[in-house]
């Protein structure tokens, strides 16, 4: 019996399910405790929302760190500290970089204009959407599902899954389509799940997703997934055909998009099997131990 229970409690799906339901519950009732009692304090709305965005984030990897060390028994190494000045700094520029070629294209085509340059405390809202956002996603689906999925089915079928998985979540934000999913499916599930795999670590991956978040909303002022926010530094206006612009959805929902995104999947792609960093999957690996032996 008892054996049975720890299979259970140690299977896959399992793992998958505890650690969405405790990260996701610290940080909802993080938010909403943090919500209530600064909303009696005089705080600044623009620091309110700093407030309640990063300190629920920083539990959201606290609570990661405690769960999986004391459920796996193991160093939770893919929060290691180790070169994170690194991992960060690379991750933010090449977010950075992706996103300004995206605008880039939109901008040569005559669709990108700048109405105004706003206060640069008009980027705290893009700021906290995409450091909370960016944490809270990498830590479900690369440091959760990629991660489990992966000691199974190995990195190809894994980053194929999840990169669909990453894709369908966002079927259902505003003005979403099939195309737009299967864009940013493309974009973040197999860019951010590779990143992980380089790297090993989730810093990577989370500085890339702020990066691109940040920059597309906070700096460009576009839609990100969808979503708007009322405030960052450009009042800019976006014009043109949904192929290059990306419509309602955002930049990221752009033929370009996919397509720089997609590159700098290859490259990284290309460098993890270059350092063998791809794992194959369990049952192939115990298949050449037992030839091994």
């Amino acid at each position: 019996m008892k054996n049975i229970g720890y299979r259970i409690l140690n299977f896959p799906l399992t793992r998958i399910v505890i650690g969405f339901v405790f990260v996701v519950g610290l940080f909802n009732l993080s938010q909403a405790f943090l919500s209530k009692v600064l909303y009696q304090t005089p705080l600044g709305r623009e620091f309110f929302y700093l407030c309640i965005g990063i300190v629920p984030a920083a539990l959201a990897v606290l609570s990661y760190l405690f769960l999986y060390r004391f459920y796996e028994k193991r160093k939770v190494t893919e929060l290691s500290v180790n070169r994170i000045g690194r991992d960060l700094a690379l991750g933010v520029l090449l977010g950075a970089v992706l996103q300004s070629l995206t605008i880039g294209v939109i901008y040569l085509k005559g669709g990108f204009v700048v109405e105004s340059v706003n206060s640069f405390l008009f980027v705290i809202p893009g700021l906290t959407m995409a450091f909370s956002t960016a944490v809270l996603e990498e830590l479900l689906l690369r440091g959760i599902v990629f991660r489990i999925m992966e000691e199974k089915l190995g990195s190809y079928l894994a980053l194929a899954l999840s990169a669909l998985l990453f894709g369908l979540m966002h079927l259902a934000n505003p003005h979403s389509s099939f195309v737009a999913s299967l864009g940013i499916a493309i974009q973040a599930g197999l860019l951010l799940g590779i990143a992980y795999i380089y790297t090993r670590k989730l810093w990577f991956p989370i500085a890339i997703h702020f990066a691109w978040n940040f920059t597309q909303a906070g700096i460009f002022g576009a839609n990100v997934s969808g979503g708007s926010l009322s405030k960052s530094l450009l009042n800019t206006k976006i014009t043109g055909a949904e192929w290059f612009t990306g419509g309602a959805f955002g930049p990221e929902g752009s033929v370009q998009a996919t397509l720089f995104c997609l590159c700098a999947s290859l490259v990284l792609f290309v460098l993890c099997r270059k350092y063998n960093k791809m794992i194959k999957p369990f049952w192939i690996r115990n298949q050449q131990r037992l030839i091994k032996a």
